[in-house]
């Protein structure tokens, strides 16, 4: 399931974002790659540990909260700190797949990648390439968002980052360990969830809105992994 998020950040707040991202120091993204991922790595990130990041990922963290598209999408047990990515002059990340686990930084605790998500903070028209093509078991999905907008999709999908050509790429990512790890079973509580709020919408007193509540709680008791 892939699920666009348009304008979880507004232009004013991007702003905000990019002169942050554009007057810093860059690493090289290899660092964090792993043997086979850093063969097909070409991009520069923030450490984790960077002023920025800490400051920027928070604010993504904290607007993560607030939006139910991205609760009910990502069913959200622990968000991994989000980072932050900077392609050009020919950046890309051939075809990858995320690690399954993560380390959660300074906890000795690990996070499971159930669903990756990539918030575009360059507007398409800054940048030629760069897209974001996602493979999974329903086809090929390329994304290139409106700066501000949030893709969120399965992280045991294969995909890459097409070369960026002229301009500069900048993006955050991060990986969500679901309270539900399959990727069926969170979409089928996806389109649940959807049907509930289109009929409490249409008719607020029909006794079905509290069964299908019901039904849904009662699903995500049975399914939850933690």
């Amino acid at each position: 399931m892939v699920i666009e998020i348009p304008e979880l950040f507004d232009a004013a707040e991007v702003r905000e974002f990019r002169q942050a991202l554009e007057t810093t120091d860059w690493s090289d993204g290899r660092i964090t790659a792993g043997h086979r991922a850093a063969r097909v790595k070409d991009n520069e990130q923030l450490a984790l540990d960077h002023p920025v990041a800490r400051q920027l990922s928070e604010r993504v963290l904290n607007r993560l909260s607030q939006t139910p598209l991205f609760i009910a999408a990502a069913l959200p047990a622990r968000v991994l700190q989000p980072r932050f990515s900077r392609y050009d002059g020919h950046g890309h990340y051939g075809n990858h797949v995320d690690n399954a686990i993560f380390p959660v930084p300074g906890t000795g605790e690990h996070l499971r990648s159930d669903v990756s998500s990539t918030l575009f903070l360059s507007d398409p028209e800054e940048y030629d390439g760069g897209e974001l093509v996602i493979e999974d078991m329903f086809g090929t999905r390329t994304a290139k968002l409106r700066a501000g907008s949030l893709i969120v999709y399965p992280g045991s999908s294969l995909h890459r980052v097409a070369p960026v050509t002229r301009g500069v790429r900048f993006a955050s990512f991060f990986w969500t360990q679901s309270f539900v790890a399959s990727a069926e079973k969170r979409r089928l509580m996806f389109e649940l969830d959807g049907a509930i709020q289109s009929l409490a919408t249409d008719h607020p007193e029909h006794a079905s809105v509290d069964t299908l509540t019901q039904v849904y709680h009662n699903l995500l008791r049975q399914w939850s992994a933690t």
